[in-house]
């Protein structure tokens, strides 16, 4: 038994290389997996179930043929795609998590993230978190006419991208100490997560004992996957694009 992690691929119609790859990804690597997870940031913006590009539409019935072939897919909002809703999901064939979410993987209680929340040094971002996901917030913006929704996509991403540039690196990684309040919280000795685009294994101390956090990488330039099996350890994998 397999199962597959990914994250961070920013899906967007100027990127058709990132759409190849994972369709490839999909049938030469997911097909038969167990479960597929898609942790955040699937795609570089989302401004309602209702757009529904050709894009959107060839991922989703991508998504659906390996969920018909048994596949367990499941999906965690991400700081660009925090407005992906149930429609998108049943079309999709995948089940909308909760951001964090434990599961047991193989006998070992995991706690799944994007990572966002965890890079609390960035007080800013963190404010503007708090906002974006406020449900009261995401209704009022969805009641918004598509092309009002499609040009404040554009403005946040171009005020994001600004901001960032001028931004220490550490601001931007996550704060140790809260990975740490976050799996004791849990009471789990492994996380996974993505978001911070820095794709490594991280061994550190929670609840006492040792623990693992695995970071996903984005796939800007490579192809990168979390392999977990019922017999041997978590293994980061990656290919070019």
């Amino acid at each position: 038994m397999t199962t597959l992690f990914i994250s961070d691929l920013h899906l967007e119609e100027s990127r058709p290389d990132i759409t190849r790859a994972f369709l490839s990804f999909l049938d030469e690597k997911a097909a038969g997996a167990e479960q597929l997870y898609i942790l955040g940031d699937f795609f570089e913006a989302w401004i309602g179930d209702d757009e529904r590009t050709q894009l959107q539409e060839q991922v989703a019935a991508a998504l659906r043929k390996l969920s018909d072939r048994g596949t367990g897919i499941f999906l965690m909002h991400g700081n660009r795609d925090f407005l992906i809703g149930e429609d998108f999901c049943n079309r999709a064939g995948a089940t909308l998590l909760d951001d964090p979410t434990v599961v047991d993987l193989y006998g070992t209680p995991t706690l799944l993230m994007h990572g966002d929340s965890l890079c609390t040094a960035d007080v800013e971002y963190q404010k503007f978190r708090a906002n974006m996901r406020n449900p009261q917030w995401q209704q009022m913006i969805l009641q918004r006419p598509l092309e009002d929704r499609q040009q404040m996509a554009r403005q946040l991403r171009e005020i994001s991208m600004a901001k960032n540039q001028g931004k220490e690196e550490f601001i931007m990684d996550v704060t140790p100490e809260e990975v740490v309040r976050e799996m004791e919280a849990h009471g789990v000795q492994r996380m996974i997560h993505g978001h911070t685009h820095r794709p490594a294994e991280h061994e550190l101390t929670a609840n006492g004992q040792p623990a693992k956090r695995i970071v996903l990488g984005d796939w800007a330039e490579n192809v990168w996957w979390l392999e977990v099996t019922s017999d041997t350890p978590p293994a980061l994998h990656k290919y070019p694009l």
